[in-house]
Order: C-alpha cells, then sequence, then structure tokens
C-alpha cells in the first residue's frame, strides 16, 4: 500500500510564504514521478508542479513560475514545494500524487480534467488560505 501525506498548509497574506511536504510510505519517491496539485470547489483540478524520476527535471503551470519550487529530499522521501509570494488565487486544497512512468507534464498538462487518471496514490490534501 502506497500512501502520500500532504502537510504544511495554512493560512497566510498576500506575498506571504508557506513550504508544503509530501511525505510517503510504501513506496520510494525517487521512482517515481510525483506532482502537486491544486482544486477549489466547483472548479477542476489544476496541475501545480511535478518532479522527475532519474534526473529530477521539474516543471511548473504557468501562473506559479518564479513563486513556487519543487524538491526532492531522497533520504527522507519526500517532496516540497516552497510557495512564495502567494497571491488570492493561490488558495486551494493542495494535493500530491505519484506517477510509476514519471511526469509527462508536458503532454499531460494539456489533457484538462485528466490528472487522476495519469497519476495515483493521491493525499487527503492540505488546505492553503490566502487573505487579507
Amino acid at each position: 500500500q502506497v500512501q502520500l501525506v500532504e502537510s504544511g498548509g495554512g493560512l497566510v497574506q498576500p506575498g506571504g510564504s508557506l513550504r508544503l511536504s509530501c511525505a510517503a510510505s510504501g513506496a520510494t519517491l525517487k521512482w517515481y514521478g510525483v506532482g502537486w496539485f491544486r482544486q477549489v470547489p466547483g472548479k477542476e483540478r489544476e496541475g501545480v508542479s511535478c518532479v522527475d524520476e532519474g534526473d529530477g527535471r521539474t516543471y511548473y503551470t504557468d501562473s506559479v513560475k518564479g513563486r513556487f519550487t519543487i524538491s526532492r529530499d531522497i533520504g527522507k522521501n519526500t517532496v516540497y514545494l516552497q510557495m512564495n509570494n502567494l497571491e488570492p488565487e493561490d488558495a486551494a486544497v493542495y494535493s500530491c500524487a505519484i506517477s510509476s512512468v514519471g511526469c509527462k507534464w508536458e503532454t499531460r498538462s494539456r489533457s484538462v480534467g485528466t490528472w487522476n487518471k495519469f497519476f495515483g496514490s493521491w493525499g487527503q490534501g492540505t488546505q492553503v488560505t490566502v487573505s487579507s
């Protein structure tokens, strides 16, 4: 059984920062693409970022480039998402998930509403609120 647990969410002012963690058990994240996703009620799930297996190549959706950084700690079997200069539009439930064939981000990001078909072992998510 593969289990992913997200943590690190909270309430911040616009311009603030949070660091999210995705901790895995039952699988070694080194061998998977690991993605961060976010969802607001009534909206489709959005792919935010992904770190690939092997060389650790990273990917970001355009709206977070320059503000968010994904990283991988092999020893701790944990993937992080550092979020800086948060905006109200970033508020959502953030979840992580894995892909056994890597991120394939550039292709999958064009398939709207299908992230759950490509990634699995979804965590239950952590709430990020950005409010004045």
